[in-house]
């Protein structure tokens, strides 16, 4: 059953996607009750109600959970078991199987593979010597990640001589950890997919992320790809969201190697930063997309209207940028309203729109943008 206006979305954290996910709902005439240890964070400045709480606290999830008519989370690294107890009491979406399965790189690995996904080869590691066991399979380089709580290039290490192994594995927790293949990509891509209760899947074009630091620097929407890529990266996405039985958005992370082939990286059951160009190039945004599947609402075809470069605004470096952002005829600026530009932290994006087809394939921030970006050519193959 589809929510009415006046309805209230249960929207765990609250950080920017909840703060664009709950913009969204309130252009739906929805309300939006945040739920998070910090009173003050973006997704509260745009919100009707704040519970402040810690995520463990189940007296609180209960209390919240009275206060809204559907729960939905914005980032992965909520306890699964609070989630559990809400949706024992609200509907949730995506549901807590979903979130464990994206929680835990060994659960995501070895659900990608059951369902026929390839991803990069991996193996298990709880002790060193399954560590030396891994590498004598996969080769070197090779890549040591914790199976938990790794965002933004944290929680890894890049083994390139046997000698390193041992103090990545002393390093890296909690235990236990994921051993990858090296990939050598030619990119790196993703798809948003949206699935809404009655089975209807629609998904966005495939874009191309260039990273800097490990964070997303830039997004290019469509990537520059041949487009039967393109074509083939949209049905492993909307396969992976049937699999999952997803009601909800789902964000799929893929490389593409060197010989053209695809393999999926990571699954993030929640809006996604490289879905950002949404929110200026589509009728209908990730975040309307994703209230729309949890509200119950129907589902329209997740087309866009022109192309896009999204650029993050990350910490101090890029918020110097600000005046000549908001002085520059073209450009579409975001702000998350956070209030200290430490360094690595997304304090908001910019996004300039082209004619459909007329997206340059090879270009740096300055060309993309239009400004005197002394940055420019550091991120991604530019």
């Amino acid at each position: 059953m589809s929510l009415a206006p006046g309805a209230t979305i249960g929207i765990i954290g609250g950080g920017q996607l909840g703060r664009m996910s709950a913009m969204a709902a309130a252009r739906l005439g929805f309300r939006a009750c945040i739920f998070s240890p910090e009173g003050f964070g973006p997704a509260s400045h745009v919100a009707a109600q704040t519970v402040v709480a810690p995520y463990t606290d189940h007296g609180a999830l209960a209390e919240f959970a009275a206060s809204v008519d559907v729960v939905t989370f914005e980032f992965e690294n909520v306890p699964a078991d609070g989630l559990e107890l809400l949706a024992s009491l609200r509907p949730v979406h995506p549901s807590p199987k979903i979130l464990r399965i994206s929680q835990d790189r060994l659960l995501e690995k070895q659900f990608l593979n059951e369902a026929g996904i390839a991803t990069a080869p991996w193996a298990a590691v709880t002790n060193e010597a399954e560590l030396t066991a891994g590498l004598q399979q996969l080769g070197l380089p090779a890549v040591l990640k914790t199976t938990r709580l790794g965002y933004d290039g944290k929680g890894q290490a890049m083994l390139r001589a046997g000698e390193e192994a041992g103090a990545a594995f002393a390093a890296l927790a909690p235990k236990p950890l994921v051993l990858e293949g090296f990939v050598d990509f030619a990119a790196e891509i993703s798809v948003m997919v949206a699935r809404g209760a009655d089975g209807t899947v629609t998904a966005f074009d495939t874009v191309e992320n260039r990273h800097k630091h490990h964070i997303l620097d830039l997004t290019l929407a469509p990537a520059p790809l041949p487009q039967t890529l393109l074509a083939e990266a949209g049905d492993i996405a909307r396969a992976v969201a049937e699999k999952l039985e997803l009601i909800g958005l789902l964000g799929v992370e893929m490389f593409v190697t060197a010989d053209g082939r695809l393999l999926v990286n990571e699954i993030a059951p929640r809006p996604h930063n490289s879905g950002h160009w949404t929110i200026d190039a589509c009728p209908v945004s990730q975040f309307e997309m994703h209230i729309r599947a949890v509200a119950g609402l129907p589902l329209p075809p997740a087309i866009r209207h022109s192309d896009a470069v999204m650029k993050n605004l990350i910490g101090p470096e890029d918020m110097a940028h600000w005046p000549e952002i908001l002085g520059k005829p073209g450009l579409i600026p975001h702000h998350y309203g956070k209030t200290e530009a430490r360094p690595g932290r997304k304090m908001g994006h910019v996004t300039r729109l082209f004619s459909k087809g007329a997206l340059p394939g090879e270009f740096g921030i300055a060309d993309a943008l239009g400004l005197d970006w002394d940055e420019t050519k550091e991120s991604g193959r530019f």
